[in-house]
């Protein structure tokens, strides 16, 4: 059976950090341990050394200004690292990290071919994590695929302090700021993913048409993207143009349904540009509809118990653990009430332990197998028997 250990330090100084995580993870049958701390670290040093002295893969990025524990929020203006090492003696895992080396879709295929390798099989794993820089995720996960199948996944993009791009990634002795790091689970425990913005669809809804690159959205309905958006909310220029729109519109983004309707994944409007086009987080195409979501931050904070609560009422099984993805833009709307979802995380989850990071881009599985990335979600996984 799956033992899940959670371990945290505030150590300012990356070898005691270290240390004092490898400390409170004393076993010799570690398989692997999810690690997330603050860009501020010497964060090479700190994943390097922490993998020597558990003598287990370690692998992960840097978290969005905290993470949460039973403990409660961990953050803020002091250093933070957290780590959950799983032992289980029927689990295999392998692991693999790659920096961006031309089209990322081969290089996803790559990563794969050595995760596998890492793991000694040549089959397709049970499940697997993965965590890469906020750019191109969807197409890691889509050469991912190519070479497993499709296989169900959860993990999040790497994130920094300040949105300046000084995020990482990590595994093992390689940390790289654009990349991808991928582990493959054969045996063990089972998982079971909830993966949703919890956001209420408005009545405003158009179709995209016209778009530039992946993630520029120029017009919905002919009419200049910002312009509709601005349209459907009533705001003055000020509030959508610019880096002003990042935060305006977590509690309003927009959202594109799967083909069968049962997932909506949130795309986040990023940038208002002054041509008034839209800069989002993540892809997406001309000749789809994108919807106006509402959530308030009231609703936000609830959502995170919430969806923990929802989540265990879909597991079969006996749960052990859990892994939550907490998007960074969601938690930065939520600012000093973070305390209040560390609370409704600890009432949902009781004495089962957890680790939640703060990202900028979240990935999971809906229904029927369906890999999907977003932004402005929760990707909330149960390791269960």
């Amino acid at each position: 059976m799956l033992k899940a250990i959670v371990a945290v330090s505030t150590s300012a100084d990356a070898a005691a950090a270290a240390k004092e995580i490898a400390g409170q993870l004393e076993r010799k049958d570690l398989k692997a341990v999810f690690a997330y701390c603050s860009c501020d670290y010497d964060v090479h040093a700190l994943i390097s050394s922490l993998g020597k002295l558990v003598n287990a893969p370690v692998f992960g990025n840097t978290s969005f200004t905290g993470i949460i524990t039973q403990d409660g929020f961990i953050g803020g203006s002091q250093p933070f690292v957290g780590a959950m090492a799983l032992a289980d003696p029927d689990l295999t895992v392998g692991v693999a990290a790659l920096p961006k080396d031309g089209c990322s879709i081969a290089r996803g295929k790559e990563l794969a071919i050595l995760a596998k390798k890492a793991a000694g099989r040549k089959d397709a794993p049970d499940y697997f994590y993965m965590a890469a820089s906020p750019a191109e995720e969807e197409f890691y996960a889509e050469g991912i695929a190519e070479e497993i199948g499709r296989v169900p996944f959860f993990g999040g993009s790497a994130a920094d302090n300040t949105i300046e791009g000084k995020w990482l990634l990590y595994a093992g002795d390689q940390c790289f700021a654009d990349g991808c790091v991928t582990a493959f689970f054969y045996g063990g425990p089972k998982t079971k993913n909830l993966f949703t913005g919890a956001y209420r669809e408005t009545d405003d809804f158009g179709v995209i048409t016209k778009i530039q690159g992946n993630r520029t959205i120029c017009a919905i309905d002919g009419v200049p993207a910002l312009k509709k958006y601005q349209e459907w909310r009533g705001l003055p220029d000020d509030a959508v143009l610019g880096g002003n729109l990042l935060g305006t519109s977590v509690v309003s983004p927009l959202g594109v349904k799967d083909r069968l309707g049962k997932l909506v994944a949130i795309r986040h409007p990023m940038f208002g540009n002054e041509d008034w086009t839209i800069n989002v987080g993540n892809n997406l195409a001309e000749k789809t509809t994108v919807i106006r979501m509402e959530a308030s931050v009231d609703e936000l904070i609830a959502s995170a118990g919430e969806t923990l609560k929802a989540l265990m009422e879909k597991t079969p099984g006996k749960i052990t653990a859990f892994h939550l993805v907490h998007c960074g833009g969601r938690r930065a709307a939520i600012g000093d009430r973070i305390g209040e979802v560390a609370a409704g995380l600890k009432e949902a989850a009781g004495n089962i332990p957890f680790l939640a990071e703060f990202t900028f881009g979240e990935y999971g599985v809906e229904r029927d197998d369906v890999n999907a990335c977003g932004g402005l979600m929760l990707s909330f996984t149960a390791f269960y028997e």
